[in-house]
């Protein structure tokens, strides 16, 4: 069965830029879609992403065929928050990579969402498993998932208009010095590092990110704060961590070695997520908690009387509106 989708252009703009808003996808994939002859404005196959569409046109979207692939035998398992006909909220544990990749040898997200049995389409033509936003192989929490495509475009519009966020947790070394720090920076790939972004970048893209002061350690050398994006960029937090010259314990990448305290694991999680439901319109949250590793690192380093206030969810939330209408 032909799986194809008709869009009205309303404003002049990119053909790219336009089917991205629409579809929810990156532009790269979207690029792709276009270069491989499946998208059509006015009846006629277009080729070049960089079209300038006028109001008024028609496009039209003819996604390719899925190509099933085989998973692999998954060994980890995941805790499951919320799960209904349209979304599956998750709390990805760490050390687990969300989508296959030539790199990657061990089993991913998506394959245990293929053992789960969740499928969707991609414009790609490969099975994306609905799979709205990512995680860093090292980072836990909490990932909405998509089960079938009218979810997954309402929620990736989300992601767009901000109406979706998250909240972080991490352990950061040396403490940040106010109560709350905002950093706005573009962020593109390293020059130096392909593994690492970086900041301040003529590439990079927008990024903007606030940081919060949750309690101390007793020796004043460790911090647990809470994160909040207000974009959605390649390891955004650690690098505007790095930028001012802090870092994540745990994080080998843009960690302070060779004087890093050892963990076994980055104690950096997605504690929080809210969403608007993609059926019942209800603004959902949903709290992932942490895993053993991470519980532990944070009991030893903070009090844990205080660090019961810190982590409520209602605290985080109101900190952050109240930090935000200060501004």
């Amino acid at each position: 069965m032909i799986n194809r989708k008709n869009y009205l252009c309303e404003n002049s703009e990119r053909l790219d830029t336009f089917l991205t808003t629409q579809i929810g996808q990156t532009r790269s994939q979207i690029a792709t879609l276009i270069k491989h002859g499946h998208v059509y404005v006015e009846n006629k196959i277009v080729s070049r992403p960089g079209v300038k569409l006028k109001s008024g046109q028609k496009i039209c979207v003819v996604f390719p065929q899925v190509i099933e692939t085989e998973p692999q035998k998954v060994d980890f398992d995941v805790e499951i928050l919320y799960e209904d006909e349209d979304v599956l909220v998750i709390n990805k544990p760490s050390g687990v990579t969300v989508h296959p990749a030539p790199s990657v040898k061990e089993p991913t997200l998506v394959d245990w969402l293929k053992h789960k049995k969740i499928r969707l389409s991609t414009i790609s033509g490969e099975e994306r498993h609905g799979i709205v936003h990512r995680l860093d192989k090292g980072t836990s929490g909490a990932m909405i998932i998509a089960k079938n495509n009218e979810a997954h475009e309402f929620l990736s519009k989300q992601l767009q208009d901000k109406s979706m966020g998250r909240y972080y947790m991490a352990v950061v070394t040396p403490p940040l010095k106010d109560d709350v720090t905002i950093v706005e920076s573009n962020i593109g790939r390293s020059s130096h590092n392909r593994l690492k972004m970086a900041c301040g970048l003529d590439h990079g893209k927008y990024a903007k990110t606030m940081f919060k002061h949750l309690v101390l350690s007793e020796d004043e050398k460790v911090q647990l704060i809470a994160c909040k994006l207000f974009t959605g960029r390649t390891h955004q937090i650690r690098v505007h961590l790095e930028s001012l010259n802090r870092h994540i314990l745990g994080d080998h990448i843009y960690g302070l070695a060779p004087k890093q305290e050892k963990t076994e694991r980055i104690l950096l999680h997605a504690y929080l997520i809210y969403f608007i439901h993609p059926k019942t319109k209800e603004r959902l949250y949903f709290t992932a908690h942490f895993d053993t590793v991470m519980q532990e690192s944070i009991e030893k380093k903070f009090d844990k009387e205080i660090l019961d206030e810190v982590i409520d969810v209602n605290y985080i939330i109101n900190s952050f509106t109240a930090s935000t209408e200060c501004l």
